[in-house]
């Protein structure tokens, strides 16, 4: 196996990890965020306020992304299937 395949195949693992937990990060950055400012303008200091509607944001994100996370993971597990007989000869 060549060094620049496991190099390629390390990047695009990488990458394909980014893109699959992009929407939740994004979604639990912005419900935090919103939660965080209501917090400040009400003075309200509850810690396990913004829990429940993270969860219930994270859990509509996972509704609407989860059919295309999935998908993109299992083009790429082909793709390394498909791979294997080249790496190793």
């Amino acid at each position: 196996m060549d060094p620049a395949q496991v190099i390629d195949l390390g990047r695009e693992s990488l990458w394909i990890a980014v893109l699959v937990a992009a929407p939740l990060l994004g979604v639990a950055l912005i419900v935090g965020l919103a939660v965080g400012i209501l917090q400040a303008a009400t003075s309200i200091q509850e810690m396990t306020l913004s829990f429940i509607p993270k969860l219930g944001a994270m859990i509509l994100a996972l509704v609407i992304f989860g059919s295309w996370q999935i998908a993109v993971m299992v083009d790429f597990i082909r793709r390394i299937f498909e791979r294997i007989p080249e790496l190793f000869m």
